[in-house]
């Protein structure tokens, strides 16, 4: 075949198909190789840009720096919803069993399968009828005060409509409740409006609720309660002052509380058909599309709302008490009303922080059951605003307030019991934020890092952290959180040697010695606890030093460091501290290695102090050792195992380990109650090992 022509292959170039493939695929080539190199020089840039930050400064450390522990985790249900805009009155007069308690919004927002969009736009129309309704009034207004005697044919129509509407609902309800029954006397279900609540007509209506069940005056009783609950609120928080007017006098304010808080419950229970001692929330979701639960839901709703005005109103412990009592009873009943249960919990925890004694057990005993009855959602929710509220409160800690953060404290380790496996994923994350500010400590040495470290918050968090894994290792698989928990703790015993933080050094062998304790795992203190004894005490001069709460300190004052108190409290803390390591361990077979090296710096100690005191205490301690070492050393002659038959060596002197009358436990048991009776201002509990209580 010929070459072709010049026009020939002019054309080829520009139409022929595999001509302008190869086109497509040399343009596609050529892009792509473009494009690596643009991604390989965005990453260049990217990584001299991190180079170049974070040389001389390390901006991630910084970060960690400024979050707080108490903000670890994101609570989204924060938000408390449900607050409405208007007044929450139930209609008495309506002849509608199920009437919403905002006059306008439908109560098909408070399920939680309801569509955003409908929602928003049900609001949009009630700001605008509002808006309409406000206009409407200023020009009335306008009108009266132009035209007087227009205002008095208004005042005259409203009083006829008014007394027609009166007989229309006499003429409705014909002597009958919403239930059936007979109403002994008319008019009982508008005596809200206008009128005092007198006394008579108040056992009127708890007669007719008690015996006939009656919907209607419930409801009168429910919109009495209500407003006697925002009895004294701010004026703005009401459309009309006047609806708190209807009672008379204190009596039937306070009858009125107390016949709503204590009956209530079963009143709601026998008219739905409730056990009294049902505590499972599928006993109202069973009954959610029943015509029984749409004619008690704004009843019920209307008196959850009352009560939680009334706990965030009432500064009285005893009623606050009373009033969790029996929310506590109606639990079950927040299971359809999920942004009334968020409300709970925050008041719960809330009162639970800030209360005291009977208020705050009664507060926790609330936030258990709700955590309990509720999914595991509900749980987080609870768990979360716990932690934060104990870190947040257990900023700043004295002998006063020490006993009560001690039961937040035993209260929120109770709670994660409920759920543990939950409990550790959260234990889990706190833990790693305690590990990045360790890091940043012990990288950086800056002042604001360390002091974040030895704050009480630091300190509180690990010892929450360690008391759960303590009360729960033995049941549940916690290895991970407890060797994390465990590194921590020895990073900050080895960051803080000096003798001013003798206290915190104190409490990071004590938190050690209850993990062993708790898990069985070895734990080295010994060393931690000799480093003690090097401390360099200064020249005693005789002064015994002002007494203060060693257990909430953390960091000593200089002018302790040369007390006698100060070199008392060193030798005294290694010797309980030792003690309680080697009881753990004295029916162990390696107990003779393990106390090898401890001797050894105890007779050196004994060598070269010349205070008789100390000397007698060392002295005593060193010959109790040494003769559990003679007892351990004839044991282990008498076996005929090898150290590899690891099950034969951890049931080496069993019964030993479960004689309380042996030598060693019994002299641990002395030095620790003579420790807890010449120390009453430590209030520092000392865990005994398990084995010998």
């Amino acid at each position: 075949m010929g070459k072709l022509g010049k026009k020939a292959r002019k054309f080829a170039k520009k139409n022929l198909q595999s001509v302008l493939k190869r086109k497509r695929q040399l343009k596609s080539m050529f892009k792509k190789k473009a494009s690596k190199r643009d991604e390989k020089d965005e990453a260049e840039n990217l990584e001299e840009d991190q180079i170049g930050k974070s040389s001389g400064r390390d901006l991630e450390c910084e970060n960690i720096e400024d979050i707080e522990l108490d903000a670890v985790f994101s609570d989204e249900s924060d938000v408390v919803e449900d607050d409405s805009e208007s007044d929450g009155y139930l209609s008495e007069g309506s002849s509608c069993p199920y009437p919403d308690e905002n006059g306008t919004e439908s109560d098909l927002d408070e399920d939680m399968d309801v569509d955003n969009g409908g929602a928003i736009e049900l609001l949009e129309q009630n700001r605008a009828i509002c808006i309409e309704l406000t206009e409407k009034k200023k020009k009335l207004e306008r009108l009266q005060k132009k035209d007087p005697e227009f205002s008095k044919f208004l005042e005259s129509y409203e009083n006829g409509l008014g007394k027609l509407r009166d007989d229309e609902n006499y003429s409705d309800e014909d002597n009958t409740s919403e239930d059936g029954t007979e109403s002994p006397e008319k008019g009982t279900v508008n005596l809200r409006k206008g009128k005092l609540l007198t006394s008579s007509a108040f056992n009127l209506l708890c007669q007719l609720v008690r015996e006939h069940r009656s919907i209607s005056a419930l409801t009168s009783l429910l919109n009495e309660y209500r407003a006697a609950c925002h009895y004294g609120s701010e004026p703005s928080d009401l459309h009309d002052v006047a609806l708190c007017s209807g009672l008379q006098d204190s009596k039937t304010f306070s009858k009125i509380l107390i016949f709503m808080l204590q009956e209530a419950d079963n009143i709601f229970r026998e008219m739905l058909g409730i056990s009294s001692s049902s505590c499972k929330k599928e006993a109202i979701l069973e009954l959610k599309n029943s015509s029984k639960w749409k004619t008690m839901k704004p009843l019920i709703k209307s008196y959850l709302r009352s009560t939680l005005f009334l706990l965030n109103q009432v500064t009285n412990s005893e009623i606050l008490a009373f009033s969790l009592v029996r929310v506590r009873a109606s639990v079950i009943f927040f299971a359809t009303f999920h942004p009334l249960l968020r409300r709970l919990i925050k008041i719960a925890v809330h009162l639970w922080v800030t209360g005291e004694g009977t208020l705050a057990l009664h507060s926790f005993l609330v936030i258990k059951d709700v955590a309990s009855v509720f999914s595991s959602d509900c749980f987080n929710s609870c768990l979360i605003k716990t932690y934060k509220a104990f870190i947040t409160h257990c900023k700043f800690v004295d002998p006063v307030s020490s006993k009560h953060i001690q039961f937040l404290h035993n209260s929120f380790i109770e709670l994660c019991s409920l759920d543990v496996q939950n409990s550790s994923r959260k234990a889990m994350v706190c833990v790693e934020q305690l590990s990045k500010i360790l890091q940043t400590g012990l990288k950086t040495k800056k002042k604001e890092a360390v002091k974040r470290i030895c704050s009480r918050q630091s300190t509180n968090c690990i010892n929450l952290w360690v008391s759960f894994i303590s009360a729960n290792v033995k049941d549940y698989d916690l290895q991970p959180l407890l060797y994390m928990i465990i590194q921590i703790i020895n990073g900050v015993a080895v960051l803080f040697p000096g003798p001013r933080y003798l206290p915190l050094r104190i409490k990071c062998i004590q938190w050690l010695n209850n993990l062993s304790s708790a898990s069985g795992v070895f734990i080295p203190v010994a060393s931690f606890a000799m480093d003690i004894l090097e401390y360099k005490t200064g020249k005693d001069n005789g002064k015994p030093g002002k007494d203060f709460n060693f257990s909430s300190t953390i960091k000593l004052p200089k002018h302790w460091l040369k007390s006698r108190k100060f070199q008392d409290k060193c030798v005294s803390s290694v010797i309980e501290l030792l003690a309680t390591h080697f009881a753990q361990w004295s029916c162990h077979i390696t107990f003779p290695e393990l106390a090898t090296i401890p001797l050894i710096c105890l007779r050196k100690f004994l060598e070269t102090t010349t205070i008789e005191r100390f000397q007698r205490m060392v002295k005593r301690f060193v010959d109790q050792v040494e003769q559990n070492i003679e007892f351990m050393q004839r044991k282990r002659d008498e076996v005929a195992f090898s150290p590899k038959d690891h099950q034969i060596v951890d049931s080496f002197l069993q019964f030993e380990k479960s004689n309380a009358n042996a030598s060693f436990t019994q002299y641990y048991k002395s030095i620790i109650e003579k420790a807890a009776s010449s120390k009453p201002v430590m209030n520092q509990k000392i865990r005994c090992p398990s084995f010998y209580l």
